[in-house]
């Protein structure tokens, strides 16, 4: 009878809404796990995205930083062979390019190996440079490589001149890479520190003119005849990775 009455006459409606109250905490609470499991979804869904997104961002800088590295390495390699070209350009003669693919600067030998030899019309004794001045001379020769002897050796003695005054000398190696010395100056010779030698076409093997060293201390001891003149080698000895060997008058140019 209540439930007839109440269906058609609502009198218990106020009781309903009481009870509504009353229940909605209850409901409230038992939908909290529910919620938090939603809740908790989505946050370990999003976290997870991020975390592989943040991978794929950093797989990314990894590759393009790879790329600009390799690009800066072809930038610094092509500013290094385009100023080998542009000095082979002011060459009164035809010269041969070749890259280095061996290094041996033990105290006693200053030697390089180049990827160059006779199939190539390279021969003993030809000039080695480099964009800045004068590396060596080829010391033995095979179908395919030549070795170069470096101006730094210690065995090795190169003609040279003042180029300010002409004075002539003889620079030697010292077994390193960064010194040449004269030993055969008067001290009243006319050289000065910053002075440019050139080779002077002496001995035959080098051709007169190309840039070897700058003076970089001149010591005079006036109880010795001579002076001991430190020079500072032009060429990248010890650090170039291509050269230019000079080739006689009328051989074809590599």
């Amino acid at each position: 009878m209540l439930l007839l009455v109440d269906h058609r006459e609502g009198l218990l409606a106020p009781v309903h809404d009481g009870l509504s109250v009353i229940a909605h905490p209850i409901r409230v609470i038992a939908s909290l796990p529910d919620q938090i499991g939603q809740i908790a979804t989505e946050i370990t869904t999003s976290r997870r995205e991020l975390i592989q997104e943040n991978r794929r961002l950093e797989d990314r800088q990894k590759l393009y930083q790879a790329r600009l590295q390799r690009l800066d390495a072809l930038e610094v390699e092509n500013i290094r062979l385009r100023s080998l070209l542009d000095s082979s350009y002011e060459l009164d003669r035809p010269v041969a390019i070749a890259e280095i693919t061996a290094v041996d600067l033990d105290p006693f030998n200053h030697l390089i190996q180049i990827n160059k030899g006779l199939r190539d019309s390279i021969s003993i004794g030809q000039p080695v440079i480099d964009a800045d001045g004068v590396i060596g001379q080829v010391e033995t020769v095979s179908p395919f490589t030549a070795t170069v002897r470096l101006i730094s050796d210690p065995s090795h003695g190169i003609p040279v001149q003042v180029n300010r005054n002409g004075l002539r000398s003889v620079a030697f190696g010292t077994g390193r890479t960064d010194t040449l010395a004269i030993t055969s100056l008067s001290n009243n010779a006319s050289i000065e520190v910053g002075d440019l030698l050139v080779t002077s076409g002496l001995g035959g093997r080098f051709p007169a003119g190309y840039p070897v060293g700058k003076v970089r201390r001149v010591s005079i001891d006036e109880g010795q005849a001579f002076s001991a003149i430190e020079v500072e080698p032009l060429g990248g000895l010890g650090r170039v990775e291509e050269v230019l060997l000079i080739q006689e008058r009328g051989e074809r140019r590599e």
